[in-house]
């Protein structure tokens, strides 16, 4: 029983964490208590030196002195005060006002805005609530179809997940040690072709369902020619600067992206203070929930470093490794079954715990097969999006339930009767959107220049010829090295040892 514990404890401690997450113990104690339950019996078995714990109050103190992670409380923070600055809801009424001549006009509205909120925010459930609240009552009021409705509105919100500055792309890049500023240009375009796939599903259902995604009519049009224009004006360059502020410095090399966080917290804030609606209880709530998502994220990296210590130490890092790289089909076979596995996982798993447990593991991997970091990242940046989206469990859609109409009401503004959205009209109307996404995932790998020229280019190190010129001594031996005759090294100790007694006064 001994020697079959030590030959498999990698596996058996993989399926443990496995199990506890099952039985729906917290992520961040699951990863912990795992960890020191295996080191535990990894000592008592002989397998592992006690001092492989001692590693952990430096490595968890590392994980504080780490820059990197300061970007997601001031991401966070942007994001919350621009929510409750009520940004959101001007974007939504002009742009609304723009394309509502078109048939699914609200609906191309909600996703530019929601790409838009993506840029300036980074946080999913701001703009899922936001769009919600706001978008969702005037579609069913002009007659959308209730899953269109739903699905747009969850999507939309998720491509706060992709286009930076996303918290995703901050821990990724953590996690795979790359830069995050050359994470965030490696999404952009990503992000972008997702948004337009997004919105030419919007015009396929238009074209193929005029009655799904109807035009606003001309009584709800209450701007026109150049009130409209100044109204998108005003409305769009406001967050136009913020963007500037946070990803054009980082771009441009000017600030790193913790830099740029702070700047984009603090141009926030300038907002919300011109709009008059800076105060108190804004800040406390904020604050508040800022404090609670750097936490939970903080606690599942503590986690997950003591888990990660004591699996390298029993060699599962060697274990996974010779699991993915004896797959057939080299890279490609690695990252079909990768991206399935990741794509199964979000079933259960949220994008965090994705990062911290599956991402540690695939990355050195990945980099053995001569896989792009950057490009690999944003690959399963792409992939976990969908853990936003996924029935039952999406987070995207549990925010949509939590602000949607569950029973029939009376609209305030036309007195009609309107049935309210069920559930299931929920994450129906999600499933589309999960399979355009899987195509992103799928365009990624078949055009990698999507992510960037700079950051797809894998070097063939099979092709690289080294000569290294031997001098040839025909029959005789090589002359042996010899010290300097000079050399004497106990003089040189004990002259060193001389030299410090003299430095501390004795």
């Amino acid at each position: 029983m001994t020697e079959f514990l030590i030959a498999n404890m990698a596996p058996l401690m993989f399926a443990a964490l496995v199990m506890f997450l099952l039985f729906g113990y917290p992520v961040a104690f699951a990863l912990a208590a795992n960890g020191l339950m295996f080191g535990i019996l990894g000592i008592e078995l002989g397998l592992l030196s006690p001092a492989l714990l001692q590693a952990l109050p430096e490595r968890i103190f590392g994980i504080m002195r780490n820059d990197t992670l300061l970007a997601i409380p001031f991401f966070t923070f942007m994001g919350l005060i621009l929510e409750r600055s009520g940004m959101a809801e001007d974007l939504l009424d002009t742009v609304g006002q723009l394309f509502g001549p078109l048939r699914g006009g609200l609906a191309y509205a909600v996703i530019f805005v929601g790409a838009l909120l993506a840029a300036t925010t980074g946080v999913v459930a701001a703009s899922v609530i936001s769009m919600g609240l706001i978008s969702l009552p005037i579609m069913l009021r002009y007659g959308y179809d209730r899953r269109l409705a739903s699905g747009v509105i969850a999507a939309s919100g998720t491509l706060a997940q992709i286009i930076p500055p996303s918290l995703v792309l901050i821990v990724m890049a953590d996690q795979l040690g790359r830069s995050v500023g050359d994470m965030y240009e490696g999404a952009m375009i990503p992000g972008l072709v997702l948004t337009a796939l997004y919105a030419g599903y919007v015009l396929v259902i238009s074209l193929l369902r005029p009655d799904a995604a109807p035009a606003l009519p001309p009584e709800a049009r209450t701007l026109h020619g150049l009130e409209l224009f100044k109204r998108v004006l005003f409305s769009l360059v406001p967050p136009l600067i913020l963007i500037f502020l946070v990803l054009g410095t980082i771009f441009i090399g000017i600030a790193t992206p913790t830099e740029g966080g702070a700047m984009g917290a603090t141009g926030a804030l300038i907002l919300a203070l011109l709009k008059r609606k800076l105060s108190v209880d804004l800040l406390r709530q904020a604050m508040n929930t800022t404090a609670k998502l750097s936490s939970f994220v903080l606690f599942i990296l503590i986690g997950s470093t003591v888990f990660g210590l004591v699996f390298r130490a029993v060699n599962g890092d060697l274990w996974v490794e010779h699991l993915l790289t004896s797959l057939p089909g080299g890279q490609l076979g690695f990252l079909i079954v990768v991206n399935i596995l990741v794509f199964v996982l979000a079933f259960f798993l949220d994008f965090f715990e994705l990062a911290f447990i599956i991402v540690p593991l695939l990355g050195p991997v990945a980099e053995k097969l001569g896989i792009d970091l950057i490009w690999f990242g944003v690959l399963l940046g792409v992939n976990m999006q969908t853990s936003f989206m996924h029935p039952p469990f999406g987070f995207a859609l549990f925010y949509l339930r939590s602000v949607a109409p569950k029973n029939e009401y009376t609209d305030k503004v036309n007195g009609k009767r309107i049935k309210g959205i069920s559930t299931g009209d929920i994450y129906w109307g999600a499933v589309p959107f999960v399979c355009i996404q899987i195509i992103m995932v799928a365009l990624v790998i078949i055009f990698p220049g999507l992510v960037g020229e700079s950051t797809t280019k894998v070097q063939n190190l099979d092709n690289i010829q080294m000569n290294i010129e031997v001098p040839n001594y025909g029959d005789e031996q090589p002359p042996p090295i010899q010290p300097p005759e000079d050399a004497d090294p106990a003089a040189d100790l004990q002259k060193q040892l001389e030299e410090q007694l003299k430095q501390q006064g004795r």
